[in-house]
């Protein structure tokens, strides 16, 4: 799963050969390949490490020389589709038009894959209901759902031993089911707090729902369901994921903001800061007295409090620092992606994330981008007999959050029919 962050960015258009002049790109004026030297063999080992040096600096040098010329070619154009004859330019525009109509019905199918996915969550909300009242002990298990949960135990696990079979016994709740959950996933168990966990036993149920055809934009809304506890007054804190009404250029619904409840917070109780007690001395009487501060602290919480993207204005007027631009894109991604695993894998495998069994999955795909990224650095090898050279390529900004789970071997993922 995909989908774009909707931070704004000036219109630019990648070099491609029809738009970059090859008279002004460094390839062809020869400069991807910095002469080397020849070294005389009767030169002494520090002769050889100093010219190695100099050499390393000289191809740096010239890899950021390479770099910003190609960085300046971005957005330009090299006049290839303003020479066309008018004929040629014509059947340009057709194209776009044809283009729109493309859009347009990209646009529909995904609106209608959000109603297939609605009508669906219907159809298991009362399975989902079941299994609350399975967790919170207020059902007993049948003898069939037993049975069909020992045979699944027993195609992961073999060596698995069946529980002894007792009509008589009661319904049990299954205590810090979902705290469990949610520290068995990658992502959140980084954010979940030993503090949070006090409060996070009180959470009872976690719900998926979307806006209604009403809302004026598309968008889904997941419900963190808390009994009584010492923390916070609220029975349920809500966190809304809005989509812009278009999709966007990749095909997909485009992230626009999120909304999450006001938590209300007991005294004392708020976990998104901490109390620090400082002594403070009057230089006039010399007597000292404790001053009690609050600051902001890491918590689970601070999900229900979503960072906000900047507006438009602000990045094309420069209001903003590119340095604290990517740091807000980063927080928006991480938010936005917390919101579609919740979606997507939390909620639907639930009992996968208790018992640890998704979590196996979710670090197979960690495992597959980390040997994407080694297959990518061996590529860049090269021997010093080869004419091939390791160009590290201008950085590019993050693209949209991306998924980190799986689904097990063998499951349906019906990857198409997901908005974003």
């Amino acid at each position: 799963m995909s989908s774009n962050v909707p931070i704004a960015h000036s219109d630019i258009t990648a070099p491609t050969p029809q738009n970059t002049p090859l008279t002004q790109a460094p390839i062809a004026a020869g400069l991807s390949r910095p002469t080397v030297p020849d070294i005389s063999e009767d030169k002494e080992p520090e002769d050889d490490d100093e010219d190695a040096a100099i050499t390393l600096g000289a191809q740096n040098a010239m890899l950021g020389l390479i770099q910003g010329r190609l960085g300046d070619l971005i957005g330009r154009s090299s006049g290839y589709i303003e020479n066309l004859p008018t004929d040629v330019k014509k059947s340009v525009e057709a194209l776009k038009g044809v283009q729109v109509k493309q859009n347009e019905l990209q646009n529909q199918y995904k609106h209608e894959c959000l109603e297939l996915e609605k009508k669906y969550l219907e159809l298991q909300k009362p399975l989902y209901e079941r299994r609350t009242a399975i967790i919170s002990g207020s059902a007993q298990a049948t003898a069939d759902e037993i049975e069909a949960g020992e045979q699944v135990s027993i195609k992961d696990d073999p060596d698995y031993t069946p529980l002894p079979k007792d009509d008589s016994a009661s319904p049990a709740a299954i205590p810090e089911f979902w705290l469990t959950a949610l520290r068995n996933h990658v992502g959140l168990a980084e954010i979940v707090t030993d503090r949070d966990a006090a409060a996070l036993k009180h959470l009872t149920d976690i719900r998926l729902s979307y806006l209604s055809p009403d809302s004026p934009k598309p968008g889904f809304k997941i419900s963190f369901v808390f009994s009584s506890n010492e923390f916070f007054e609220n029975d349920v804190l809500d966190k809304t994921y809005l989509y812009q009404e278009e999709v966007g250029y990749s095909g997909d619904f485009v992230y626009d903001r999120a909304i999450g409840t006001e938590i209300k917070w007991k005294e004392e109780k708020d976990l998104t800061k901490e109390i620090e007690i400082k002594k403070q001395r009057n230089k006039n009487t010399n007597r000292t007295r404790l001053v009690r501060k609050t600051r902001p602290t890491d918590s689970f919480f601070n999900f229900f409090t979503p960072p906000v993207p900047p507006s438009e204005s602000a990045v094309e007027d420069g209001d903003i620092e590119e340095e604290e631009l990517e740091e807000i894109e980063e927080k928006l991604e991480i938010d936005y992606q917390i919101g579609e695993d919740l979606k997507e894998k939390i909620i639907p495998r639930a009992i996968d994330y208790f018992t640890g069994k998704a979590l196996e999955y979710d670090m197979i795909d960690e495992d597959d981008d980390l040997e994407d990224l080694d297959d990518d650095d061996d590529e860049g090898d090269f021997d010093e007999d080869s004419d091939s050279e390791e160009v590290e390529m201008p950085s590019r900004r993050r693209g949209p959050p991306k998924g980190r789970g799986g689904a097990p071997t063998g499951a349906v993922n019906p990857e198409e029919c997901k908005q974003q």
